[in-house]
């Protein structure tokens, strides 16, 4: 439960920050089902789809690298939820 409470903590203090509900959500069933990933597809993939989302809007915002007024590099994460956008789509083309 420790995980449980930090993701509510974290969701607290990061209210804004992009696909942290899905994050947490994921955290919760790997925690809930001793860290066993194949009972947590569908919160890894809602997590994965969030992340390219927002890696799609940032590229559609004309590459300015600007999301909902920030600014990321190409290499970094937009959200500390989300992988880098290579892991995401990677991760999205073997788990239709």
């Amino acid at each position: 439960m420790e995980a449980s409470r930090h993701c509510s903590l974290q969701m607290k203090q990061e209210s804004s920050q992009s696909c942290q509900t899905e994050a947490c959500a994921l955290q919760a069933c790997l925690s809930a089902n001793t860290y066993s990933p194949e009972r947590c597809h569908t919160h890894l993939k809602r997590l994965y789809q969030c992340c390219s989302k927002l890696y799609h809007d940032r590229a559609q915002n004309n590459g300015t690298g600007h999301v909902n007024g920030s600014q990321s590099s190409d290499q970094e994460s937009i959200s500390t939820a989300c992988p880098m956008s290579s892991v995401v789509e990677r991760w999205l083309k073997r788990h239709p």
